[in-house]
């Protein structure tokens, strides 16, 4: 199924994790895609993997820390010089931060996550959504979390940031149905990428795989969710298939969030 052939999709985040996933996800379906992050080179490895599953596929990579405005305004202006037009956006670029109780959670980290969870979020549908507005169509995925949707403890920063995602999605969606664009945001749980990785590092150290074992027996289906999990649901939320579905955040977390 080709549900993207010839359609233009930003990514944000694409270097690794759920953002490379879904560049994988969406280049099978035959999207042309534009890949944002920090580490070009590590950006460059997911446009070889995207060349091995569809030559064709036509990509950009865009440098950038969606932290700062002028940097996502750029890829916004690139993807435009390049393809004319923005089709779907997966607003997905975050970090955790530091793991802390509040009041040891210090003013610096808590900023640092929310100009990129946050700040990068909105200056991306800022940007992109007056491309969309403009063409009268369009899909945006926004990356919130479990943690957007319940405390998780020991993060603050990441836990409000991700509540606010979820927010400005309900929001935007409210103000955007009218011109066909349909916004909705994905709350993963726990889905073993780096980023997850490097929680249970912070946790248990070396011995981080027996925490992750303990940490997914409250889980219903007790283990960790796989990105090819969440690729799927993203692709299905960017396409036309979701076309009726907007202000949604929806949790794909074996079930747990609404577990007593």
């Amino acid at each position: 199924m080709k549900r993207f052939q010839g359609k233009v999709v930003i990514v944000t985040g694409a270097s690794a994790g759920l953002g490379q996933g879904a560049c994988l996800r969406l280049a099978e379906e035959g999207a042309n895609l534009v890949l944002v992050a920090t580490n070009e080179e590590k950006l460059k490895h997911t446009e070889d993997l995207i060349k091995d599953i569809n030559p064709k596929a036509q990509t950009l990579i865009v440098k950038a820390d969606v932290g700062k405005e002028e940097e996502v305004k750029n890829y916004v202006d690139k993807t435009m010089e390049k393809f004319g037009r923005i089709d779907g956006f997966f607003n997905n670029a975050g970090i955790e931060g530091k793991q802390n109780l509040t009041e040891n959670y210090t003013a610096e980290e808590f900023q640092r996550v929310v100009d990129i969870n946050l700040n990068g979020v909105f200056y991306g549908m800022k940007y992109v959504l007056k491309v969309m507005h403009e063409q009268g169509e369009g899909a945006i995925v926004n990356s919130a979390s479990v943690g957007g949707i319940r405390g998780v403890g020991n993060q603050s920063g990441y836990s409000a940031t991700k509540h606010g995602v979820v927010g400005l999605t309900r929001n935007s969606a409210v103000e955007y149905g009218q011109y066909g664009i349909n916004i909705n945001a994905i709350a993963p749980g726990a889905i073993m990428t780096d980023m997850v990785e490097g929680s249970l590092r912070q946790m248990g150290g070396d011995d981080w795989e027996a925490v992750g074992k303990e940490f997914v027996k409250p889980n219903p289906m007790q283990r960790f969710g796989k990105v090819e999990e969440v690729a799927g649901v993203v692709a299905f939320l960017l396409s036309k298939d979701a076309g009726f579905i907007n202000g949604q955040v929806l949790p794909i977390d074996g079930g747990q969030s609404y577990k007593y």
